[in-house]
């Protein structure tokens, strides 16, 4: 049963979603970028949505793997982007204004997308991100309240596994609004676990569970490679 209750998710939250070149968030570049930030209405209205979006020119070739996910081409991004150094320096400043103890930052898999942006940061800037206040992961989150649940557990399947809408798939804005109304249900669909705690509390939560799926899954590879060799494969 879904509860209606009192928590952090009443409140506003701030979105983030990356696109990039590549999957690996330290050595591959941002592509496009969004920060939305979302401030539910007291009276019950629609909540005020504030999105800000950019596309940048990292610099290098965009894969054809890429593209095909998100859309920007390597031509788009020269010609229509701006140059990296100033969009990732305006990704930063703008967290830095809405994102904050009391506002949680909600991302999909936040740590791909925070890793990136501090290696563009200190890539182009030479600084780190600054880590401004809590993180809210609804992977994170889903993968350690849902663990048995088979399929994948990208950000459409958990949409469609928790009937919230996704629109605008793969790019940076729609992303980032799905992975907030995901955070919501999430928080209504496990109270005691998400929705009552206080969102420091759940960054902590959050921190451990990460790290202890990284440990079993580093485990799973070693035993699947001795098996492997005890085959003789």
């Amino acid at each position: 049963m879904i509860e209606a209750l009192p928590s952090w998710a009443d409140g506003p939250i701030v979105a983030l979603d990356l696109e990039t070149t590549d999957v690996d968030p330290r050595e591959d570049q941002v592509v496009t970028a969004a920060v939305v930030t979302i401030t539910p209405d007291r009276a019950g209205g629609r909540p005020r949505v504030d999105t800000r979006t950019w596309l940048a020119d990292p610099g290098v070739e965009i894969p054809a793997d890429a593209t095909a996910i998100h859309g920007v081409t390597t031509e788009v991004a020269r010609l229509e982007g701006r140059p990296a150094a100033e969009v990732i320096h305006e990704v930063a400043a703008v967290l830095a204004e809405v994102w904050t103890p009391t506002t949680p930052l909600c991302a999909f898999n936040a740590a791909f997308d925070l890793t990136m942006l501090d290696a563009e940061l200190r890539r182009h800037r030479g600084r780190r991100l600054p880590l401004s206040g809590p993180v809210i992961d609804p992977l994170c989150i889903d993968r350690q309240l849902d663990p048995r649940r088979e399929g994948k557990r990208t950000l459409a399947a958990a949409c469609d596994h928790y009937q919230v809408r996704l629109e605008g798939a793969h790019t940076s804005s729609g992303d980032a609004i799905a992975a907030a109304r995901l955070a919501w249900r999430l928080a209504r669909v496990y109270p005691d676990a998400v929705g009552r705690v206080a969102p420091h509390v759940l960054h902590t939560h959050q921190a451990r569970w990460y790290r202890d799926s990284e440990f079993a899954y580093a485990d799973k590879l070693e035993r699947r490679a001795a098996g492997s060799a005890a085959r003789g494969d």
